[in-house]
Formats: structure tokens, sequence, C-alpha cells
């Protein structure tokens, strides 16, 4: 137990499980009317990190929060509103993100840390460091291919040396990553990307942790330490040291066994609002900690993707469904010319049939198709009840 524990204020107040789950849905976008003014630059700036993957079946990750979010908003718009003017930055955060450029001074403190770090795990000449700001410098953003080659030419991580430079300076802050290109990063000088009031603001390391802490903290609604913590990657020490100080109130949850802290904000109104019905990445916010993805809806979920194909129990990239302000099924999608395919659903029970068919016909329209077509739900009698809701959604 940590002393931060051992002191544990006092709750404000109590919260039932359900209280909990509204707060946390409403906290990330899900309840309630979209914020379609502020658009998927509100979404981002909102949730303060979007996590990236290669994984790309409907679309990418971070084209599906959004989405998740605010409906069919298009595709280029979503690029657009991330990386047009500058308006982002991609570092590491829960994992790689794209962050909202007001957060470049918050990750001040990462930054020094990879600066104090005495070993790499490559080696690199500072001649090729300094070759590579140099032509960063003469020819503007560059991708590490136009920087001379990603690649030695051996396995995927065996990098070449202005690779490696690059991504040194990018962990470092001398470089950002302004957009992705084809999905390669696309890098600039800090001092050419970041506006220069961001660079002045010089925070120190506890002022960067107080406030992301206070940032998770609204993100979430509700949350324990741990969650505060696996949200930016921070060390729970981290969290302890910073948390009194954050605004968080202490409050008690029905069924936690840790200690939670609330946003003021989020105690503030009771979450009402319409539930959004929706499939979700596996990389959402919303659900991107498993732990607390089962702790809020008893629903456990593991990203099967990197599993043998023999073993995947719900397939390889197994999307939740979010209905009702619950997790409900889930799908493993893919494409085909126009038509979506489901290839492998589940859902909880009858109830959950109707949103299904809802949300897959909804990403369908969202991505070019016309068509669903289900391959496989383990249930025969939830499989014919999904299969005519989607006749009788598609005609």
């Amino acid at each position: 137990m940590t002393a931060a524990t051992q002191l544990q204020p006092k709750p404000v107040t109590a919260l039932s499980h359900d209280d909990a789950r509204r707060l946390a849905l409403r906290a990330q976008g899900l309840l309630g009317s979209p914020d379609r003014r502020g658009g998927v630059r509100g979404v981002l700036r909102h949730l303060g990190s979007v996590q990236l993957d290669t994984i790309s079946v409907l679309a990418r990750s971070h084209e599906l929060v959004p989405y998740a979010r605010l409906g069919a908003v298009g595709r280029p718009a979503v690029e657009t509103a991330y990386w047009g003017d500058t308006r982002s930055f991609e570092y590491w955060s829960h994992a790689a993100c794209i962050l909202p450029i007001e957060e470049w001074p918050l990750f001040a403190f990462r930054r020094r840390a990879y600066r104090a770090r005495t070993t790499w795990h490559h080696d690199l000449p500072r001649a090729a460091y300094d070759a590579v700001l140099a032509q960063l410098t003469a020819e503007g953003p560059l991708t590490a291919t136009e920087l001379g080659g990603a690649k030695n030419g051996g396995p995927w991580w065996d990098w070449s040396e202005a690779k490696i430079a690059v991504e040194r300076a990018l962990m470092l802050g001398e470089v950002v990553c302004t957009e992705r290109r084809g999905w390669k990063r696309v890098y600039d000088l800090a001092e050419r990307a970041v506006p220069e009031p961001l660079r002045a603001d010089d925070l120190d390391d506890t002022e960067c942790v107080r406030r992301l802490v206070a940032q998770a903290g609204a993100a979430m609604g509700v949350a324990t330490r741990a969650d505060l913590a696996d949200y930016h990657r921070l060390r729970g020490e981290q969290v302890d040291s910073v948390l009194a100080d954050s605004g968080l109130l202490p409050v008690e949850v029905e069924g936690w066994s840790k200690p939670a802290w609330a946003d003021p904000a989020a105690l503030a109104t009771p979450p009402r609002g319409r539930h959004r019905t929706t499939l979700l990445s596996p990389f959402d916010s919303l659900i991107w900690d498993r732990p607390r993805t089962e702790r809020i809806f008893g629903f456990t979920h593991r990203l099967e993707a990197y599993v043998p194909r023999p073993k995947r129990i719900h397939g390889y990239f197994a999307m939740p469904l979010l209905a009702g302000g619950q997790l409900v099924g889930r799908v493993d999608p893919a494409r085909e010319g126009t038509t979506l395919v489901a290839r492998q659903v589940s859902v909880a029970d009858r109830n959950a049939v109707r949103p299904m068919a809802r949300a897959l016909y909804e990403a369908a329209g969202w991505v070019g198709c016309d068509t669903v077509r289900l391959m496989r739900c383990d249930d025969p009698a939830l499989a014919a009840a999904l299969r005519t809701e989607l006749t009788a959604i598609g005609g």
C-alpha cells in the first residue's frame, strides 16, 4: 500500500456503479449530444489523446474514435482536423498518439527524461544525428524515406541511421511529427512546427504531471489511481505526488475495491442524454485500459490481431458494440468491395440484435459499403434474428 493510499482523504460523495459508468461515458463523449460545433478537433481536445495503430480494417483507429462520437464525419475531414495548420503532434502518451498541439508543454517531463538517458537500443554516431537535423533545416518537412531511407534492408526493426536519428530527435523534442502521409511520419523541426508561446512555456516535471493527471481525470470522469496513471502512461508514484493538487475529488464507487477520484465538473451535473450506438475501435480510450473496462462494463475484451488464428476467440480486430450505455456484443469486420462482412459476431442477448444491425449498417455507409453480410454468429437463434434485422435495414 502506498503512502498516498494510506492517507486517502474522506470521499466527498458515494457513487453507484451505474453513476460511475454514466460519468465515464459522458466524459468520453458517448453520452449526451455530440459536440458537432467542435467536431473532430473538439473530440481530440476533450480526450487529450487519440491512439494510433497500423491496423486498418474498416478504417484506422484514429478515424474510428471521432466516428464513434460524431457519426459519419467525412474521413478526409478527420485527417484535416488532426493535422491541418499543425493543430496536433504525435508523441508517446498512452502509446503512439495524436495529441492537441496545446499539450506540447505538458510532455516536457518526458522529453527531459529521454535526454537524460545514457543508453539506447541503437548506436548512433553524432554526425548522423546532426545530418538529419541539417537536412530538415534546409529542406523542410520530410519522411524517413526522404531523409535517406527508413530501413537497412533487414527486418522491420532494422532501421537506417537516418530513421534512428529522426526518431531519437522526435523523442528528445527537437523534431515533431506533424502529420502522417501514406502512414509515414512527416518530420519537421520543433522550432518551425510548434508555436513559439508553447515552446516557451517551460513547465517543471511536477507541473507537467499535475496537468496530465487533471486532464486524464476530466477525460475519464471518475478513475482510480491506476486508471489515471495508465491514460498517459505515468508511474503510480508520479500520480501520487500530484493528486492532492490535481483538483480531482476523492469519491467512493460501489463495487470498486480501490479509492477513486472524480472530475469536479463531472460531479456538478447528473449525466443524462442520448446514448450513442456504435462500434468501438479496440484502441478507443473508453476501453483501451482492459481492467477498467471490466470494472465499469463487466466486459472482457482482448485484441487478437497478434494471436495465432486457431487460438482466436472473437476474431482478428473484434470491435465492441456500445448500445444503451453498455458493451453488449462485438464483431470482427472486413470489407469485400462494397460489402461490409461481419466475419464473426457475438451479442449478449436478443435485445442487442437490433443495435448490432444498426451499428453495422451505419459503419458500412461510413466506409462506402452498401450491404452487410453476416458470416458467423455462434448462437443460431441470434444469428437468425440478426440476419432478419439486417435484411429489414438493407432492403
